[in-house]
């Protein structure tokens, strides 16, 4: 299926030492981000404790940071989730402080804060498992509750982050031995290459922009990988293909030629995942949001890398014709005739 079929190739590879350049330079720009800033990393690996609140009505998220500062906590996490009445609190762990001592004294400032007083209530069903704390006014309206609680300790962050590190260890490296079986090493070293240059600018989007690295992103993150590593590989099969066919073509030509002719592939597969990802972007609410931008930005970069990075490595490490097809070995046509 294509959209449109671009008779004449494009020359992407003439261009290919300018658009190199400018990603050299992003991407020491992202390295530069990451060792300055850091990521902004969340609970999940930092330790700390996560509160799910629901108001009758719309909340203010700004009141919420206030009180939260007025109680010790500098740079609280509030974010809305689903609707407007429901907050979602991420609060960094705190030394001689337990999960539940920690969440009880929140909210205990939170509905002091709204003029209320907490107690804990049953829910239906019995049990004090089952029971959740909600806050109430002097009438006896309930004016916020607590749905969910959770704390995860300081070494469980670091042991989630140790494991997302394994993870991405294990991507490259099963990534590398599948293109180096399949097609000849030179493609392998330049896929890596590429894949590596859209993990780290993803990451220095994240450092620079200070914004939440969580286990979602972290998610993200591996998606890009593969769905940048498929993209190569579209592109390095048809260069296999070209060089079979088009004997009398250049190196050069035969990269051209192969990018050129997967153009309308790349816009539809491309054009559709960008979509539902951006739906989820702008639709999603702020459980999707951190994930889907990091998706975003992974596809847009994927795509560039695939076509100047990934390829151009591969040219530049010195791909030929011989080293995908073996030339074929010329028989002895000499008879045993006696003159």
């Amino acid at each position: 299926m294509e959209f449109f079929k671009i008779k004449r190739d494009i020359p992407f590879m003439r261009h290919a030492l300018i658009f190199n350049v400018i990603s050299a330079l992003t991407f020491v720009a992202a390295v530069f981000f990451l060792v300055h800033k850091g990521l902004h990393l969340s609970v999940e690996f930092t330790g700390g404790t996560v509160m799910e609140l629901k108001y009758p009505h719309a909340a203010d998220q700004e009141k919420i940071r206030r009180t939260l500062r007025s109680i010790g906590y500098e740079a609280p996490e509030v974010t809305s989730f689903g609707t407007a009445q429901d907050v979602m609190l991420r609060l960094p762990v705190e030394k001689a402080d337990t999960g539940s001592h920690s969440s009880q004294k929140v909210f205990n400032a939170i509905c002091a804060a709204e003029g209320g007083s907490a107690r804990q209530v049953a829910v239906q069903g019995g049990g004090a498992q089952a029971a959740k704390w909600s806050c109430f006014d002097p009438a006896g309206k309930e004016l916020v509750t607590q749905q969910r609680v959770e704390f995860v300790g300081p070494q469980v962050g670091d042991e989630l982050a140790q494991n997302g590190l394994n993870a991405l260890a294990m991507v490259v490296i099963g990534v590398m031995i599948y293109l180096a079986v399949r097609f000849e090493w030179k493609f392998a070293v330049a896929a890596i290459i590429a894949n590596l240059h859209d993990v780290v600018i993803i990451l220095g989007f994240f450092a620079f922009f200070e914004w939440e690295f969580s286990l979602t992103v972290l998610a993200a993150v591996l998606a890009v990988l593969g769905y940048s590593v498929n993209e190569s590989v579209v592109i390095f099969d048809r260069i296999r293909e070209n060089f079979r066919k088009q004997r009398k073509m250049g190196v050069k030509e035969v990269i051209d030629n192969a990018i050129t002719s997967t153009i309308s592939r790349t816009i539809i597969t491309h054009g559709c995942t960008q979509m539902m990802v951006l739906s989820m972007l702008f639709l999603g609410g702020q459980t999707l949001y951190h994930f889907a931008l990091a998706l975003t930005i992974g596809i847009c970069f994927g795509i560039y890398s695939s076509v100047f990075v990934a390829a151009a490595v591969a040219m530049w490490l010195g791909v030929k014709r011989e080293d995908l097809i073996k030339p074929v070995k010329e028989r002895d046509t000499t008879d045993g005739a006696v003159v």
